[in-house]
């Protein structure tokens, strides 16, 4: 059994004595101390759950621009305690489709589900290069993998525009799929596709126009869909019965930095566990972007953070501040 630091077992509810106090920060990246956008699945073959993310090139500091946010490989974390700690495990190795043929794209913000078939779909942002700028073409890319580590088959989905970018995919009651992402041509609107058969996609248009945002995470828990956004001053919150109208919160969550840890900033780019009737919401920091005097390196860092969502008359909440007792069930 776990041990929770700094709390008496023997006074706990039966259901959290195996659970363990998350690390703080949860994670950070090895190689390039950038990770950015996870996205955490269990992985039925090693019994384990993986965390994918953004590798952004935060130790680059000698190439022009944003150019260190370019070219970032898809980063794997595992975690042998089921999400209270984490360690790098290496690469998604991404056999892209052949339009792209430079060695040096960028890959950005995976979104991975597992297909009743037992094969993974991992729904990816490429960009054609690396630039010093944000003003060039995305595309969201589908690939599969029986091993969460090789990808192929990958297709270009034809969606709105051609600055698309952070999928995320839901399979829905009637047993169909719907896709959310960011639409940057549209103000950075949010907005979705559907299919019946996980290859073939509809765009449907606009999904959540109020305001910009991107990274939307739609998840199903305590009665409602929710989507989260990441509208750059904290995480907004939407509710739905129906996946399809979208109600906004009337306040952001992890707009307030932490005071734990490398937490000391906005949270950004989200996701969601649910694991039996507790959610945890997974996000990245920049600890030290908003800091004088702080080198170009330690500006682009980041961290992964964990807290629990609570749900509160009706809407979100969630005390980043407050411990987080962790072990995420694995689905049926």
């Amino acid at each position: 059994m776990g041990i929770l630091t700094g709390l008496v077992l023997s006074g706990l509810p039966e259901e959290v004595k195996d659970y363990k106090l998350a690390a703080k920060p949860l994670y950070r990246d090895p190689v390039y101390d950038g990770a950015a956008d996870p996205v955490v699945v269990w992985n039925p073959l090693v019994k384990k759950w993986w965390m994918f993310y953004t590798s952004r090139r935060a130790t680059v500091t000698n190439e022009p621009g944003v150019s260190w946010v370019h070219g970032s490989p898809i980063g794997i974390a595992e975690s042998e305690d089921f999400g209270a700690t984490w360690r790098y495990v290496g690469n998604a190795r991404v056999q892209l489709p052949s339009r792209f043929k430079s060695d040096s794209v960028t890959l950005w913000a995976p979104e991975i589900i597992k297909a009743p078939n037992g094969v993974f779909h991992m729904f990816v942002t490429v960009v054609p290069g690396i630039f010093a700028d944000w003003n060039h073409p995305r595309s969201i890319v589908q690939l599969t993998s029986t091993n969460l580590i090789d990808w192929s088959d990958g297709e270009v989905l034809e969606l709105a525009c051609d600055r698309v970018i952070d999928p995320c995919v839901l399979r829905l009651p009637d047993g169909t799929w719907r896709l959310w992402y960011n639409n940057e041509r549209d103000r950075k609107s949010i907005w979705y596709a559907d299919s019946t058969d996980l290859v073939n996609w509809v765009d449907q248009g606009r999904a959540v126009g109020d305001q910009p945002g991107e990274g939307p995470k739609v998840f199903y828990w305590r009665g409602y869909y929710w989507m989260i956004t990441d509208v750059w001053r904290g995480l907004a919150v939407y509710r739905s019965t129906n996946a399809m109208d979208w109600v906004r919160q009337p306040y952001n969550l992890l707009d307030t930095p932490g005071e734990g840890p490398d937490d000391g900033a906005k949270g950004q780019h989200a996701d969601v566990v649910v694991s039996g009737n507790r959610a945890f919401i997974f996000y990245f920091t920049h600890p030290d972007a908003g800091k004088q005097g702080t080198d170009a390196y330690s500006k682009q860092r980041s961290s992964i953070q964990v807290a629990e969502l609570e749900y509160k008359d009706g809407w979100l909440d969630c005390d980043r501040n407050k411990p987080t007792s962790i072990r995420l069930q694995p689905p049926e």
